[in-house]
């Protein structure tokens, strides 16, 4: 037994660990702001061209592998105006002669009947003809053809595309990591399939710098970043994971950064959802971002198949949807929404006239130089001094 003095002692030497006296500070783009610095530059100036697994960008902007955002004939629109659309070959456009038909069932829906249509349309089987033909297609409206699957359907259909025309493979998942354990099958293996695709591979999507490193070792041409930030996706809900952008963009952007001094090779880090203003891109970049992938800012487009509507991809899940169908309506073209002229005053068209002087007033003549800018803690920023607006 041990006496009042021994008990005493022991009690003090004792220590509880918590989770939650460890758990570190992350940031969202309403977290943070931009800080002026010692120089401005010219808005005309300013150079916003990139590169994605060897294809040129004249906008650092790609349309989200989503089937209402991007068809063929955005993409051919898109690539007019620098920028590159990914279609994604588990969609309707791989699955229907007619997606279009199937598209507008979907938008016209009623609430309570859309998710049984969803699992519905995309219970049809994925057809190689479809694939080739869209490939074909996004040649002929001037597009590259970028194309996207997760890594099951990547081992069946990567070759194939390649074989086709495809200019770059992205394989896509809710969260990519270098190794992934399963007992029921053989994961695809990633340093083997980036190796004996001839077309480049990039990778999506991580918030991790362990994991996005990883990712680079075993060959990825591009690493995408953000896990459940989309307008119409529902993970964070659902699942309970993520990580706002702003900490997944700029860990995963030190990952690249320690690649590219131990290989030489600089690896393009994707920003995909979350960004809906023209700050939101800005603080993007800053965050170490190369390229920008958007969703619904881009569903929004008269050219968009979703007919003002948007559906994240997993969605379709007959067991456990982690998408929602959500109604951003159409506010013009693909052009107005990229290149203004704004008709509104909330940042969310002229997103590359916004880019541009955002970056004009804090001397970033280039995206490397953006990526350097000052980045501040100000989750304040959004409110102060606007009481009148938020009165409106």
């Amino acid at each position: 037994m041990l006496d009042q003095t021994q008990a005493s002692e022991t009690a003090n030497r004792r220590i509880f660990r918590s989770k939650v006296d460890t758990i570190r500070p992350t940031y969202g783009f309403e977290d943070v702001s931009l800080a002026p610095g010692t120089s401005t530059v010219e808005p005309d100036d300013v150079d916003l061209t990139s590169e994605l697994g060897g294809i040129p960008l004249g906008i650092p902007i790609l349309a989200a592998a989503m089937d209402a955002v991007v068809d063929t004939r955005l993409a051919g629109e898109l690539g007019r105006l620098g920028g590159l659309a990914i279609i994604n070959l588990e969609g309707v456009q791989a699955r229907y002669d007619d997606p279009d038909a199937v598209l507008a069932k979907i938008a016209a829906a009623a609430d309570g009947e859309v998710h049984d249509l969803l699992a519905a349309a995309y219970a049809e089987p994925i057809r190689e003809d479809l694939i080739a033909r869209r490939i074909e297609e996004l040649h002929a409206a001037g597009a590259r053809a970028a194309v996207a699957a997760t890594p099951g359907a990547a081992r069946r259909f990567g070759p194939f595309c390649a074989e086709h025309g495809a200019d770059l493979f992205l394989v896509q998942s809710q969260v990519s990591s270098a190794r992934h354990l399963a007992t029921g099958y053989d994961p695809l293996s990633l340093e083997e399939f980036t190796r004996f695709m001839p077309i480049p591979v990039a990778v999506g999507n991580t918030t991790n710098a362990e994991a996005a490193f990883a990712l680079m070792e075993q060959g990825a041409a591009a690493v995408f970043v953000g896990v459940g930030p989309g307008a119409a996706c529902t993970t964070r809900e659902v699942l309970g994971i993520g990580v706002p952008q702003v900490t997944a963009i700029s860990d995963v952007a030190a990952a690249r950064d320690a690649w590219y001094a131990e290989s030489g090779q600089y690896v393009r880090v994707v920003a995909d959802g979350g960004m809906r203003r023209g700050g939101e891109l800005a603080k993007a970049i800053a965050a170490g971002a190369d390229a920008l992938m958007l969703g619904s800012p881009l569903a929004r487009a008269e050219e968009a198949p979703g007919r003002g509507t948007n559906w994240g991809m997993a969605a379709p899940s007959p067991t456990l949807p982690r998408g929602t169908r959500i109604r951003v309506g159409t506010v013009g073209t693909l052009e107005r929404i990229l290149f203004g002229p704004a008709t509104v005053t909330d940042g969310s068209e002229n997103l590359i006239g916004a880019l541009r002087q955002s970056m004009a007033a804090l001397g970033a003549r280039t995206i490397g130089e953006m990526q350097q800018v000052e980045m501040v803690y100000a989750p304040s920023v959004q409110t102060e001094g606007k009481s009148w607006q938020r009165s409106r």
